[in-house]
């Protein structure tokens, strides 16, 4: 059966985002990335002081005290965690792996568990760092696009997504760690049954699941975004000498707005070799103010992307 993907018919203008609204950020996670979320947030207040912040927090398994741990570093700022619990049967048959559990998946259907009021969100992985106020960025005019979001591949490796997950010459294959959603759109073109035939058609090809999901079910629907300032890596900073970004810290203290720490190699684990970790610590040396006890507690962190 072919695969009903959503139709991309312009871009109408938008409504003006209002200067008191809030800063609507969601994430998607279980108890195993609690950790770095704390380290997140520390950023992120830090770099955001003053600002309004609504962190809408989308699970199925977390407890009580869970999120009184998340709330135990929000506590005296100017943001407010909103919970809000998933369904678990949703998506029962997506295949899932210790790396990439069935929360990964949650995001695709913000719109359907987001207050209907909610125009736009910006979506987060935890295991970042805000290096930068995300006013201009949660800003971007959309006109229409369902998701603004950076990709992290060059020619060659996405032309073998593009194969892979039969999708159109010339599409962008993103990386869904950092993602601005149009909520409105979203509301009222997406198909909740395309996306659950497109992971059974495709769940042998499925390699990075949300993602692959999300770049091949909409593409043509979203607004590149610059990797080196909304989305840097490791890989990134590394591999890419012709950036202004190679191998230069301070063009990543100075330019940089998000660090994303994907794939297996992490800071927070003692195998880690990078360059960018110096911002992780730097985050992480905010929670050390005595008011937050190791709020790692010993418990290990599963891999991401």
């Amino acid at each position: 059966m072919a695969i009903q993907r959503l139709s991309f018919s312009g871009h109408e203008p938008e409504d003006p985002i209002h200067a008191e609204e809030p800063l609507n950020l969601l994430v998607t996670l279980n108890a195993s990335y609690i950790p770095p979320l704390t380290v997140m947030l520390a950023s992120l207040l830090h770099t955001n002081p003053g600002k309004q912040i609504d962190l809408y927090l989308l699970h199925s398994s977390l407890t009580e005290k869970d999120l009184g741990r998340i709330r135990s570093i929000l506590a005296n700022s100017r943001c407010t965690l909103r919970p809000i619990q998933a369904d678990r049967s949703l998506m029962k048959d997506a295949p899932v792996t210790g790396r990439y559990p069935q929360e990964m998946y949650y995001r695709i259907f913000a719109a359907k568990y987001l207050p209907f009021h909610l125009k736009r969100v910006l979506y987060l992985d935890p295991d970042m760092v805000i290096n930068g106020p995300l006013e201009d960025l949660y800003q971007t005019p959309l006109d229409g696009w369902l998701f603004a979001a950076a990709s992290h591949l060059g020619r060659f490796f996405s032309a073998v997504n593009r194969s892979r997950l039969d999708m159109e010459k010339g599409s962008l294959y993103i990386n869904s760690g950092v993602m601005l959603f149009n909520l409105e759109r979203l509301r009222r073109e997406q198909d909740e049954a395309a996306v659950f035939q497109y992971i059974q058609t495709h769940r042998d090809k499925l390699l990075l699941p949300d993602q692959d999901i999300i770049s091949s079910l909409y593409e043509g629907s979203i607004l590149p975004l610059d990797p080196f300032v909304y989305n840097m890596t490791e890989k990134l900073f590394a591999l890419r000498p012709r950036s202004e970004a190679w191998l230069n810290l301070n063009w990543v203290r100075e330019h940089t707005v998000i660090i994303h720490y994907c794939g297996r190699n992490k800071p927070w684990k003692e195998n880690y070799i990078g360059a960018l970790g110096v911002f992780y610590r730097e985050a992480a040396a905010l929670l050390e103010d005595g008011n937050h006890p190791n709020l790692f507690g010993g418990r290990s962190v599963q891999d991401g992307k």
